[in-house]
């Protein structure tokens, strides 16, 4: 039994739910997301919760029923508070700023980085800080981590991007004669 496939989501105010022909569309005040669904799992919206059950009794539909419960929290979520993530920038002449839908980074290469920001998401570059928002958690999270391995940060001196709350184990390096 899937502990978070069994609990009952509750429907925020003026957000709108709908679950049409396998796609789950939860409209709020700060935009739309949907998703399709495998017809494995029952979905029902009644009485303002969404509700889930496995349809049949296989491995594969208990297993993806938590998990269409946790994609539909988070959608629920995001149409009315943006999910962001920070990613600090370190590291002596490293750089990042956004250009119109590019985020430009000097990571010590001997060419400029330019990465294109998806649809939906607002990045904001200040001082070495780079700010992702969005209603899509895992857009956010995506966008976030493919920043990430352009330059990780390295153990001896921590350059590189991390985020906000990481913390970087570091390692003594050469020691002198």
């Amino acid at each position: 039994m899937s502990r978070v496939g069994k609990q009952q989501l509750q429907i925020p105010e003026k957000t709108e739910v709908s679950y049409e022909g396998g796609i789950f569309r939860v409209k709020g005040p700060l935009g739309t997301l949907e998703k399709p669904f495998k017809d494995v799992v029952t979905i029902t919206i009644e009485n303002g919760a969404v509700t889930f059950a496995p349809k049949g009794e296989d491995p594969f539909s208990r297993s993806i029923w938590g998990t269409y419960a946790s994609h539909v929290k988070n959608m629920l979520a995001g149409v009315a508070t943006p999910y962001t993530k920070k990613l600090i920038l370190e590291g002596v002449g490293f750089k990042s700023e956004v250009k119109g839908k590019e985020l430009h980074l000097a990571l010590g290469f001997s060419h400029p980085v330019i990465v294109a920001i998806p649809e939906g998401l607002t990045v904001i570059a200040e001082k070495n800080v780079i700010t992702i928002s969005g209603i899509d958690k895992e857009l956010v999270g995506e966008f976030a981590a493919s920043t990430r391995a352009l330059k990780k940060p390295e153990p001896y001196k921590g350059k590189g991007f991390r985020y906000d709350d990481e913390v970087i184990r570091r390692k003594q390096g050469k020691k002198t004669a």
